[in-house]
């Protein structure tokens, strides 16, 4: 995600013609957008999109549990 702001960064001060970036090649300024491309590609196939999906989900559903044990007047177990 921090290619993806540092792209479009990039291509705000070479349209604008602002600083240094004004003189650097097309290529270079479009640079980052290609490296957050490979990480997206490498995330999804690697699996960890999934993975960081479904640990969203539990902590929610433990959030969830604890906060009905604590309704109900029990503690809620401390995380291992």
């Amino acid at each position: 995600m921090y290619a993806l702001g540092v792209g479009l960064l990039l291509v705000l001060l070479k349209s604008l013609e602002f600083g240094f970036v004004a003189a650097w090649p097309w290529w270079a300024v479009l640079s980052p957008f290609a490296v957050a491309l490979l990480w997206w590609f490498w995330s999804d196939h690697s699996g960890r999109t999934a993975r960081k999906a479904m640990e969203s989900m539990d902590r929610r559903k433990q959030k969830r549990l604890d906060k009905q044990k604590d309704a109900l007047g029990m503690r809620p177990r401390k995380p291992r």
